[in-house]
């Protein structure tokens, strides 16, 4: 079983990471997130935190738009043109092939976050121009745009000289370049003095990008459940609309329960009693605990008002996450052990 997973979760990912959407996608959040810093210079107040917030928030919803485009290539595509009887005509468990298909897709999902994520961390190394006088950091310019240039040089050859795909060569190739200019590009200030690692290196960035990375992969799972039985434009509403439900949670649900909970202390109603408040309430809290509440895994707020991320607040959404990954990944199993692939 660990070998099948295994297999089919390695053949998603490649298949994933060929797929030209995942390039345009790349692309797309690359220009965003180099266009929002001079975009995030026309603040009156702090330049540098609109731009994580910004560029932040560019590469959540890439990730999220991304999630719900490959759950439906890898697995609704098979199933409307047959070729998922190969898989499941042999033993290999319905189970089997929903978690691997999962695995396959959150790989490729997780390596377009690295490679975004270190596009946004040389982007805020360089850090924003509010004046013509602010210089500019040519380490980051110099190792990012050659680490950048090599590894579309690389693609390139490989494509050419040896056939391989060019979506899935630009992204193995630039994703660990950009690691090494974004490591040199540490040791160094704008005019390739150097500076302790220390100083330089932003844990708190880190986190942020890990907070947001599970509750990606919380979408992923939803993702894969829907493109069980819907096609690719409905699962890209559902993950949408759940995500921005989840955004919103606080505000759908949570704000309902405090102000009811709060009305009933006061008046000392009964909890056994059945009103329109009491039913509004019920169904508040059934909502707030079903849909994900994506707030907490979206960190920038902490980021921009410079209030530390702990390791604590990491350990505790990683089972939340976790709770809702497994949830969504047994609808799935259950949806897709009820369809009908032959």
């Amino acid at each position: 079983m660990f070998g099948q997973t295994l297999a089919i979760a390695w053949n998603t990912f490649s298949e994933s990471i060929r797929q030209p959407v995942v390039l345009v996608m790349i692309v797309v959040a690359t220009l965003l997130i180099v266009l929002s810093n001079p975009f995030a210079a026309f603040t009156m107040e702090d330049d540098q935190r609109m731009y994580i917030d910004i560029a932040l928030s560019t590469v959540f919803i890439v990730s999220i738009i991304l999630s719900a485009f490959l759950a439906t290539n890898v697995l609704n595509r098979e199933i409307e043109n047959r070729t998922v009887l190969t898989v499941v005509s042999k033993p290999v468990s319905r189970i089997v092939f929903v978690l691997g298909k999962y695995l396959g897709v959150a790989g490729a999902l997780l390596l377009t976050i690295l490679c975004l994520s270190f596009v946004f961390m040389l982007v805020e190394r360089h850090g924003t121009l509010p004046t013509l006088a602010s210089p500019y950091h040519k380490p980051v310019l110099a190792f990012g745009l050659g680490g950048l240039a090599a590894g579309v040089g690389v693609a390139v050859w490989t494509n050419y000289f040896y056939g391989r795909s060019f979506p899935s060569a630009v992204l193995l190739a630039t994703t660990p370049l950009l690691a090494v200019a974004y490591l040199l590009s540490l040791f160094f200030k704008h005019d390739f003095s150097p500076t302790p690692i220390a100083t330089s290196f932003r844990l708190d960035l880190w986190l942020a990008v890990l907070a947001m990375t599970l509750g990606v992969m919380v979408l992923t799972a939803v993702a894969v459940a829907a493109s069980t039985r819907l096609g690719q434009v409905l699962t890209l509403a559902i993950t949408l609309g759940l995500f921005m439900a989840g955004m919103l949670s606080d505000w759908l649900f949570g704000r309902t329960i405090a102000r009811l909970s709060d009305l009933f202390d006061r008046t000392q109603a009964s909890p056994a009693t059945f009103d329109a408040d009491h039913v509004l309430l019920w169904f508040s809290k059934i909502g707030y605990a079903v849909v994900p509440n994506f707030q907490v895994f979206w960190l920038s707020d902490a980021l921009t008002q410079r209030r530390p991320i702990p390791l604590s607040y990491i350990a505790e959404i990683v089972p939340y996450g976790l709770v809702y990954v497994v949830v969504a990944l047994a609808a799935a199993v259950a949806l897709f052990e009820r369809r009908e692939v032959g």
